[in-house]
């Protein structure tokens, strides 16, 4: 098992260094004629040049910013292995710093020739595939999200608005959580499948939306009106089958609204995973394009549940 003192990542001595990918090495043979020693040995030689031809002469450069000790080819190493751990958001080390080192600490037990698994962050997948150019499935991506754009949340309010009185309210009252900066014309609100990342521009947006109308100009002008009761009745997905009734058709409404901007719906996709020979036919693009809109629509789905 790989439990023991956390040591920091150094550069490699003598041959090739086993794949920085896996724990426990001491089975390097397993690669010969396979192109990886090459090709890693070749990596080597590439960093030692970029290290001198560009690192270097940019921190000499700016002293002020890189000191001496900094200026070293063994740190540059690490932070070059550290950058080819992969990313789960169920990782199983972190990284750890310092002004005198970089380490990897592994947050559980790992099993000989096991991958290590580092974390970029509480990433869903749409942010995953833009800046890093892939995926994980619904089912192991813990993070993942699905954006309700803020300007569909007043666009679920348009059903309930009768005549142009009511119409000019609800466009003050879309002007007033403007002005408090909690929404905006391009922002979303990001329900996650544990938690509302974006609680409290929601919980006030569905405040200001619901509430009566004598209740929203008697409280309109009074600095911090919202703020105690944001603090008791905070939003979180378990909260959601509590809230109001108005509260809950409105975020209905919003999950439905924005299940339609999707091409396809859940139930042919879940057709299609369920199908492996189907799934299979797809390119990896579409795969990847595949597991974006489907875990986005599985997290809307849950907001359905939890407000039926």
């Amino acid at each position: 098992m790989a439990t023991g003192p956390a040591r920091p990542l150094g550069p490699s001595q003598g041959r090739s260094p086993p794949c920085p990918l896996c724990a426990g090495g001491g089975e390097q043979d397993l690669d010969l004629g396979t192109g990886v020693p090459e090709a890693v040995d070749k990596d080597l030689v590439n960093i030692h040049c970029e290290y001198y031809a560009i690192v270097l002469p940019f921190m000499e450069a700016h002293p002020d910013l890189f000191g001496p000790s900094v200026r070293s080819l063994g740190l540059y190493h690490q932070l070059v292995a550290l950058d080819l751990l992969n990313h789960l958001a169920n990782h199983n080390a972190n990284l750890e710093d310092s002004a005198d080192y970089l380490r990897m600490v592994a947050t559980r037990s790992i099993s000989k020739g096991h991958e290590i698994f580092n974390t970029y962050g509480q990433m869903a997948d749409w942010q995953l595939i833009r800046m890093y150019g892939f995926v994980e499935p619904y089912a192991d991506n813990t993070d993942d999200t699905a954006d309700i754009q803020m300007v569909t949340v007043r666009e679920a309010t348009l059903p309930g608005v009768k005549g142009e009185a009511e119409r000019l309210l609800l466009f003050e009252r879309w002007d007033f959580l403007c002005k408090m900066k909690m929404v905006g014309e391009e922002g979303v609100f990001v329900i996650g499948r544990e938690e509302v990342l974006t609680e409290e521009e929601l919980t006030t947006t569905l405040k200001v939306l619901c509430m009566p109308a004598e209740e929203f100009r008697a409280c309109k002008d009074w600095d911090g009106w919202g703020k105690k009761e944001r603090e008791e009745n905070s939003l979180t997905i378990t909260s959601i089958p509590k809230l109001k009734a108005s509260w809950r058709r409105l975020l209905r409404g919003s999950a439905l609204l924005t299940l339609q901007t999707y091409t396809t719906d859940l139930k042919t996709e879940q057709d299609v995973l369920s199908n492996k020979e189907a799934y299979a036919k797809l390119s990896w693009r579409e795969q990847q394009a595949f597991q974006v809109h489907y875990g986005q629509k599985m997290n809307l789905h849950q907001l359905l549940a939890l407000t039926s």
